[in-house]
């Protein structure tokens, strides 16, 4: 599948080679629109596994997921209340990752807690990388307890020779992390407050 981005030829190649590694199983390191994350093909059970034990993940803690594009979002949650709609018209694509009650038969790794959060980046390389894989883990590239990485060049280079494939599209906008929301019976709980600021998500709320 050829790339719809106009990405230079090397960056074509890098995105290229990291697709096979998706497909193939692997774990990459690409970028998305806060900082580098670490990534494998939702599809494949085992590259996850293998992308929390690079990482130090605890195994309790699921891991947040890119999707290329609404329509999929709504294919893996199993119930989606007006508020979600709105909240992705009006933040997506961006750092906004929306937790809701997942479809069954999603890997335990995104959602053992029966939730999983998903996200639409905003960066192009991530957007690039959903279209052609599908749904691509998003944990950052960084060993737990570590702070999160703009640069190839400061990754970690533990990280660098356990990955199968590393997509440097230069620095990315880092900043705050991506907000973390969570929707319980249309109500919202901010997991983790970052990009988009707490005033913006609850202004949503406001009349729904």
């Amino acid at each position: 599948m050829t790339s719809t981005q106009p990405f230079p030829p090397s960056l074509v190649q890098a995105i290229d080679l990291a697709v096979r590694k998706l497909e193939e199983g692997g774990v990459i390191i690409y970028p998305t629109e806060t900082f580098y994350g670490l990534g494998a093909a939702v599809s494949n059970s085992a590259a996850l596994k293998r992308l929390a034990g690079i990482k130090g993940r605890e195994g309790n803690k699921p891991m947040p997921v890119i999707v290329p594009d609404v329509e999929t979002a709504l294919r893996l949650w199993s119930k989606v209340p007006e508020v979600a709609r709105l909240l992705m018209h009006r933040f997506w694509p961006g750092p906004l990752t929306i937790v809701l009650p997942a479809r069954p038969g999603l890997p335990f790794e995104v959602a053992h807690t029966g939730e999983v959060g998903l996200r639409v980046s905003s960066h192009p390389v991530a957007q690039e990388l959903a279209r052609r894989i599908g749904p691509i883990a998003a944990s950052s590239a960084n060993l737990a307890g570590s702070r999160e990485r703009t640069r190839v060049a400061e990754l970690d280079r533990a990280l660098l020779e356990a990955v199968d494939a590393v997509v440097d599209a230069g620095q990315t906008p880092g900043g705050p992390a991506s907000t973390v929301l969570r929707l319980t019976d249309g109500k919202p709980q901010i997991l983790r407050e970052g990009t988009i600021q707490r005033a913006l998500i609850e202004a949503c709320f406001v009349g729904s």
